[in-house]
């Protein structure tokens, strides 16, 4: 299984700009402070309207436009109910398994998983696509509950590389067993529309764990992806078979 929490910021001599540009991961947990959620959605929803509407003014924005004035409150509640929402844990899908009667023992893969997240570092969108696949050790999950999984990482302020570890670790953890692996592949607009403002490049990574770190299990996983054999991704995590 996953380690539960891997942080290496102490070993990084780097300055915010550095971070940010390079969308170094400092941890595999999200960073959240302890009195994260002790405020309810309403209040964080009003707290955050407040302020954007600063941000707006500060801008230079007239608020008193019939387009502009609603806005404030409609980022609020996008943040906080939609592309945020995986940061509450109360929001984490509710995941049942079921016995594999039918004694199923290939891997089944779920491909094409469409996510949107968002960059921890810039705050803009991440676009991929997650594809997903798990060895049966006698309980099966339901296909729906794979992609819920996706989603509820991938809305929160993210870096792939720990998007790709948490979902294995959630998958991991899930159906007991080490036989899962991932790969993810997403465009990300604090590449493509500020910065290098690179149109056409996008970042795959991947997990491997248990029989899917042979070679054979490997590439007929990729196989299935129309992905070339040992495709250079990156391996950002693997657990012991």
């Amino acid at each position: 299984m996953l380690d539960g929490k891997s942080n290496f910021s102490h070993k990084l001599l780097l300055t915010d700009e550095d971070i940010g540009d390079d969308h170094i991961m400092t941890s595999l947990e999200t960073p959240l402070r302890p009195d994260a959620f002790e405020l309810s959605d309403e209040e964080k929803m009003q707290k955050i309207a407040h302020h954007f509407r600063e941000i707006m003014l500060t801008m230079g924005l007239d608020l008193t436009d019939d387009s502009l004035r609603g806005t404030p409150k409609r980022v609020a509640k996008m943040y906080v109910q939609e592309i945020f929402s995986g940061l509450n844990p109360k929001n984490k899908p509710k995941v049942a398994l079921f016995e594999n009667k039918y004694g199923y023992s290939e891997m089944l893969v779920e491909k094409d998983i469409t996510f949107y997240s968002n960059c921890e570092h810039h705050f803009v969108p991440i676009i991929g696509k997650a594809h997903i696949a798990y060895i049966s050790n006698g309980s099966v999950i339901g296909l729906s509950k794979l992609n819920r999984i996706v989603q509820y990482f991938a809305k929160r302020p993210q870096v792939q590389e720990r998007l790709t570890m948490q979902i294995a670790q959630e998958l991991c953890s899930t159906l007991g067993t080490d036989d899962v692996a991932i790969v993810i592949d997403a465009h990300h607009l604090c590449v493509s529309s500020r910065g290098v403002q690179d149109v056409n490049s996008s970042t795959i990574t991947a997990y491997y764990g248990g029989q899917f770190m042979k070679e054979g299990r490997k590439n007929e996983f990729l196989q299935y992806l129309s992905l070339p054999p040992s495709a250079q991704v990156s391996e950002v995590l693997q657990s012991k078979k």
